[in-house]
């Protein structure tokens, strides 16, 4: 027996269920889930990265080409998507755009060959197509050299400096989100302090993109391209990913932020492309990557600081969706949720007046 400050005594169970509310207790199982949930998923996605079906250009004559093609594409696992490119100058194209990560120029006339890499996109993509061709091509007794058209920053170790630059967003964006919505309850309970949040959570979007933009920028050198393109980049991955935290509070209340946390961290993380691009991901993690905030936001750093920009209306689409759909969620369910709280008073009200007075 223990006795309380009002000096009544309570059981031990009783001090427990007191400190230890059920209510606490479901949070603290869906912690645990979200736990086990972030192991499960960056163990899956990282534990055994491999190549399979990298875009891949092959430029040989034409009486090599299709034998040389075929080749590649039956390599045990299937490590290479390999297709016939015309020319040196459509094989640099194709790099650039981000249609293939990698081409083989042959050169006929002796038995040493140059692979084109794009360091920028990957480090670990790199290098991981240059052992796939270099394996291939010991086996017909040829030597290949590496060059790297597309190189990462010198400050952009592996280049990843994109994924951690759009990951610091995504946090920002789902706490801020959090912080907006907790700090009067839970759900937003009516539309004109919905409208208020998502205002505010605009304007910190623009302040965090700039500032992540100045970061890896002029402040540190860690990504070369447009200050303005990463800004902007920013800014939308910010409000995406607020404003779907937002959406997924004015559903599910504060278990929501567990919600938001599942998709942009423990699902859009690993399968971002960053440490290690698509091609070398496991089939659901690469399925999933290029829908998330987190993909997305890599995919069009990368391309706006080494690809000029290029291969980016897709993920812009993806953002510009998970910030809409977010937006219109939480103004929905804050008008029906009033609606309904204004239903239930008039409801109380009538009640009321039908009491004996």
């Amino acid at each position: 027996m223990a006795t309380t400050d009002d000096g009544t005594r309570t059981t031990f169970l009783g001090e427990v269920k007191s400190a230890v509310t059920p209510h606490a207790t479901l949070l603290v199982l869906g912690v645990l889930g979200l736990m086990i949930a972030f192991i499960t998923s960056y163990t899956g996605a990282f534990h055994h990265p491999r190549p399979t079906d990298v875009p891949f250009g092959v430029v040989a004559p034409a009486q090599v080409s299709r034998q040389l093609v075929g080749k590649l594409d039956r390599l045990p696992g299937s490590p290479l998507d390999a297709r016939a490119v015309a020319s040196e100058r459509d094989a640099l194209r194709l790099i650039a755009d981000r249609e293939i990560a990698g081409a083989l120029i042959v050169d006929p006339r002796g038995s040493t060959d140059r692979l084109l890499v794009a360091g920028g996109g990957g480090a670990s993509l790199s290098q991981a197509v240059e052992l796939v061709v270099r394996a291939a091509e010991k086996s017909q007794h040829r030597t290949v050299r590496t060059g790297d058209v597309t190189p990462a920053n010198p400050g952009d170790s592996r280049s990843l400096s994109s994924f951690y630059l759009v990951v610091g967003w995504c946090v920002g964006g789902y706490l801020c989100a959090a912080i907006l919505a907790i700090s009067a309850g839970a759900r937003p309970s009516n539309g004109h302090r919905a409208v208020i949040r998502l205002a505010a959570l605009a304007l910190y979007a623009i302040v965090a993109g700039l500032a992540g933009a100045i970061v890896v920028g002029p402040v540190l050198g860690a990504l070369p391209g447009s200050l303005f393109g990463l800004w902007g980049l920013g800014a939308l991955v910010v409000f995406a990913v607020g404003a779907t935290t937002l959406a997924c509070q004015a559903l599910l209340g504060i278990i929501g932020i567990g919600l938001a946390i599942l998709l942009i961290v423990i699902l859009g993380n690993p399968s971002a492309g960053g440490a290690y691009p698509y091609p070398l991901l496991p089939p659901f993690w690469r399925a999933i990557g290029p829908a998330l905030p987190p993909g997305a936001g890599t995919w069009t750093a990368r391309s706006l600081a080494y690809f000029r920009g290029n291969a980016i209306t897709g993920p812009l689409l993806v953002l510009s969706a998970w910030a809409v759909g977010g937006t219109l969620i939480t103004l929905v369910l804050s008008v029906f949720r009033k609606k309904e709280e204004g239903n239930g008073a008039e409801g109380g009200r009538k009640e009321g007046e039908r009491l004996p007075g």
